[in-house]
């Protein structure tokens, strides 16, 4: 056997090993974001068959509140984490995790009293849901921090069993709430089923969650944090500006119906947000190890997804109608009248991502905040648009057309962050 043989076989065994590593990642974040999506879709279904469409409409607007913190807390928290600590030693994963997740401690802590005492203000049926989503806060964010750190480190078993240990726990919790029948009550239960599974994450990692510190990890990680919070808030306060301004153009119910139609797609989104949660770190190990790689990586990430969505929703006009009010009970006439125009935003949501994970990988923060940018304002610009002309059904056409839009801009901004480093990574050749 001649030295050159052995090399390349060498190199083989290395790409193979290389490319089976990455798929236990990826099924890693799959099962996890399984998981995760099936206490999500379960609560959804759950709240949605008892209380009917408005009182969901109710939670759904507790929901998106929900979401808005959470992507604060990510931005400032767990995507700079992601970002500059995915494959590092031990030691300092560990640094920074403490840091991490106390800023993500301390952000719940500061907007779950904001919204407790706007809760306790609004009074009705709305005022004591998000009281309850405010007590709950630090414990629905600190979770969530658990899961990108590990997924940081490479070991996404941990964040799967810390999400199966939340769906566990929700079990009990909702069958409570079921006894007292009210939006609070769920909001509660999903809340302290989540605060369970997050003091887990800290017998998990051995690590305590320094809030103490979260200012010195504000002011290190400012250059990238603070440009992703504003992405990120951004995208989030698009959809509650959409959902707020939805229930005040059409009614409550309106929003209940959107929620039930994004339920139905619910498996499919479970895919998406498992790919998330490793494809920016996947992204970053492309960068490092094959930087040529990088666009490919990130076409067939967006373009698998957004054809998965289509398949997806597809089925789902095959559903028929006694199966959709099994599921969704008395939503299920209003929310399936949205299907198309869903699958198609999701799909177009799908393919964006495959470059939103390169820029984040590419630390082109500027131009992630640029795309995210222009994506939020054609997403509440067609919602509410779409539902002045044509109400419920109009708001959801005008959404797909804004997703499809924002995720061309997307990969534009990709494109020509690839280009640059391209340039500044080929040596100038001096010709005098």
């Amino acid at each position: 056997m001649t030295p050159m043989t052995t090399e390349k076989e060498q190199t083989t065994t290395a790409a193979g090993s290389a490319k089976r590593a990455l798929a236990g990642r990826l099924s890693w974040g799959l099962a996890d974001q399984a998981a995760s999506s099936i206490s999500n879709f379960a609560v959804g279904i759950y709240v949605a068959r008892s209380l009917g469409v408005t009182a969901f409409g109710v939670f759904s607007l507790a929901w998106v509140t929900y979401g808005v913190v959470l992507n604060v807390s990510r931005g400032l928290s767990t995507d700079p984490l992601v970002v500059r600590f995915s494959g590092v030693p031990d030691a300092s994963w560990r640094g920074a995790v403490a840091r991490s997740t106390g800023t993500a401690l301390g952000v719940g802590t500061a907007m779950g009293a904001a919204c407790l005492v706007v809760g306790l203000g609004l009074g009705g049926r709305l005022g004591p849901a998000f009281a309850c989503l405010g007590v709950m806060l630090p414990g629905l964010l600190l979770q969530d921090a658990w899961r990108f750190a590990f997924f940081a480190a490479g070991n996404g078993r941990k964040a799967f069993v810390n999400d199966v240990v939340w769906g566990v726990a929700l079990v009990p919790a909702m069958v409570a709430a079921a006894r007292v029948d009210t939006v609070a009550a769920f909001v509660l239960a999903w809340g302290a089923s989540a605060a369970v599974a997050a003091a887990y994450g800290c017998l998990q990692s051995g690590i305590r969650p320094r809030m103490t510190e979260a200012r010195g990890w504000l002011r290190e990680q400012r250059d990238l944090g603070y440009r992703y919070l504003v992405e990120n808030v951004s995208l989030s306060g698009a959809s509650q500006l959409r959902a707020y301004g939805l229930g005040a153009i059409v009614g409550v119910g309106a929003v209940g119906a959107v929620r039930g139609a994004e339920l139905l797609m619910g498996p499919f989104l479970a895919v998406l947000m498992g790919l998330s949660l490793v494809t920016v770190p996947e992204a970053a190990r492309v960068l490092r190890q094959a930087p040529h790689r990088l666009g490919k990586f990130c076409l067939l990430l967006g373009g698998g997804q957004a054809a998965a969505a289509l398949l997806w929703g597809g089925a789902l006009l095959l559903l028929p109608n006694r199966l959709g009010d099994l599921v969704l009970g008395s939503v299920w006439p209003s929310a399936s009248q949205l299907i198309v125009p869903i699958t198609l935003g999701v799909a177009g949501a799908g393919l964006g991502t495959g470059a939103a994970a390169g820029l984040r990988a590419l630390g082109a923060a500027r131009r992630s905040l640029r795309s995210q940018l222009f994506a939020s304002a054609c997403y509440v610009g067609g919602g509410l648009g779409g539902a002045a002309v044509a109400g419920t059904v109009g708001s959801a056409w005008g959404v797909a057309a804004a997703t499809v839009g924002g995720s061309a801009v997307w990969w534009m901004h990709l494109r020509s962050a690839l280009r640059e480093r391209h340039h500044d990574s080929v040596p100038e050749v001096r010709t005098s």
